[in-house]
């Protein structure tokens, strides 16, 4: 017998004085599964494990202490929304990138746009700016129907899959950009995930009495997160935090500053 054939076929057992030839054993799909079980688990426990840092080292010491925020980002698979060339950046503190030339905001910075939204489980939501599909995700969480739009067709085709994926389905996508948006019917609440160096006179009228927008304004290297509140005839806005942000495509440059 060549040597091959031996290494290949033949397993030689020593049991006192004889010699028993063992044929190779062919390992069912069954078996093969229940011998991967244990790696796909020990995966899972690593991608929990990651979240929850995530969760109290990174977003809760934020100042982000709403319990249904940081329920939705425990419940809400982050990891299945980024590309699969970062996933495992899908828990780090930095921006991800994404198609187009867009990026994932960071998760504290998400953590403090949702907890400034305060949406409800009755609310109607706008989300400006699709990008991945996890923060309207999380907002649709939070919310009865959210509307998210995107200018970026692949953007939207990415994020109605993982929507589905996730069985998320109170999420209505558009195409859109948000220069030329028209809404139909207002908002109880808006969230812009983008920033603008000006403050849009449109936003408010969007809104419901009472309800809020959350948005980023400014410019580099100084931004600020604002909410804004409508009443029945007139807008209050507070600042929230700092940060910076990259801007919504095709708004208007420094030229149009308003603030």
């Amino acid at each position: 017998m060549l040597q091959r054939d031996r290494i290949r076929d033949v397993r030689w057992l020593i049991a006192g004085r004889n010699l028993v030839t063992l044929r190779p054993v062919r390992m069912s799909a069954a078996l093969c599964d229940a011998i991967q079980q244990p790696k796909r688990v020990i995966r899972a426990m690593q991608i929990e494990t990651a979240r929850q840092q995530m969760i109290y080292h990174q977003v809760r010491p934020w100042d982000v202490s709403d319990s249904r925020v940081l329920d939705t980002l425990a419940r809400v698979r982050r990891e299945n929304f980024v590309p699969d060339d970062f996933r495992a950046l899908a828990f780090a503190d930095a921006e991800i990138p994404l198609p187009c030339g867009q990026s994932m905001l960071k998760p504290v910075i998400e953590g403090r746009l949702l907890q400034g939204l305060d949406a409800c489980e009755d609310h109607r939501a706008l989300v400006v700016g699709t990008g991945s599909g996890f923060t309207s995700a999380c907002v649709a969480q939070l919310a009865e129907q959210v509307v998210s739009i995107d200018i970026h067709r692949e953007l939207i085709a990415h994020a109605a899959q993982r929507l589905a994926d996730e069985h998320i389905h109170n999420v209505e996508l558009q195409e859109a950009d948000f220069v030329s948006f028209q809404p139909t019917g207002l908002f109880d609440r808006i969230l812009i995930t983008g920033s603008m160096p000006f403050f849009d006179e449109r936003l408010p009228e969007w809104l419901k009495p009472g309800g809020k927008l959350v948005m980023i304004a400014g410019e580099a290297p100084a931004m600020d997160a604002l909410l804004v509140t409508r009443t029945e005839d007139t807008y209050t806005r507070t600042k929230l935090f700092e940060t910076v942000v990259q801007r919504l495509e095709h708004v208007p440059g420094p030229a149009g500053f308003t603030f």
